[in-house]
């Protein structure tokens, strides 16, 4: 399958009576005469870089319209970095430190309801985060009507744990036993109380590290990321394109 990438613009109210606009990289099947459903990919620290463009063309080589918004843009628009450096990892961690989750999770929402009238879209609109992105994927499921929901090694869901209970549509959680931004005590709460929803499905990868599926990354697990890769696609092909 051919697919073909682009920069869209997305524009917003920030609620300041004006009109303010966003970028996100969007690829997406070519020539293809039905219409897609659409994944929104939500970045991690390092902005829309060479791993969430990675993601997004593997997703359209599959068949889905893949988008991934610059969550950073209120405060440095087109930020690009990696893991590899001490000093990409400050400037992460300082962006991460200043950023809004309400803020981002209604440019989510604003991503979703532009992609939903896009014109190759089949209406059908999911989402798949990882650590950042893997919290605001949660955070969608809870504050948004996306289609289904994908958090990987999230950080902080246990934080809005008491907000599950508002959570219709089905979400995927993929968990790191020796995540270390996210304490055993609170993996346990999180698995916990989604076991008594049975449209949230929480995967455990014992042995392995934050951002065990971030290819190229330190801790980069083979294994555990095809497990929970494989999951996925079955989750998101289910809730996407089959009829339910």
């Amino acid at each position: 399958m051919q697919t073909v990438t682009e920069m869209i613009t997305i524009k917003t109210n920030t609620g300041t009576g004006t009109n303010e606009e966003f970028q996100a990289y969007m690829a997406k099947p070519e020539g293809e005469d039905m219409s897609s459903p659409v994944i929104i990919v939500i970045q991690e620290i390092f902005g829309i870089n060479g791993v969430m463009r990675s993601i997004c063309d593997g997703l359209a080589y599959q068949g889905y319209i893949a988008v991934c918004p610059d969550l950073f843009w209120r405060q440095e628009a087109g930020v690009d970095i990696t893991d590899q450096t001490e000093e990409e990892w400050a400037k992460a961690i300082e962006l991460y430190q200043g950023f809004s989750e309400d803020k981002g999770v209604e440019d989510l929402i604003t991503t979703m309801n532009h992609m939903r009238e896009y014109s190759d879209s089949n209406g059908k609109v999911g989402t798949m985060g990882y650590c950042l992105g893997g919290k605001m994927a949660y955070l969608m499921a809870m504050r948004s009507d996306a289609d289904c929901n994908v958090g990987y090694y999230g950080v902080g869901i246990e934080n809005a744990i008491d907000g599950v209970a508002s959570i219709k549509n089905p979400l995927m959680l993929h968990i790191a036993e020796n995540d270390q931004f996210v304490t055993a005590e609170a993996q346990a709460t999180i698995i916990e109380k989604m076991k008594n929803y049975d449209h949230i499905e929480t995967y455990h990868y014992l042995g392995v590290e934050h951002a065990f599926a971030r290819i190229g990354g330190e801790h980069y697990n083979q294994e555990a990321a095809n497990k929970a890769n494989y999951r996925t696609a079955d989750f998101l092909a289910k809730h996407l394109t089959e009829q339910e």
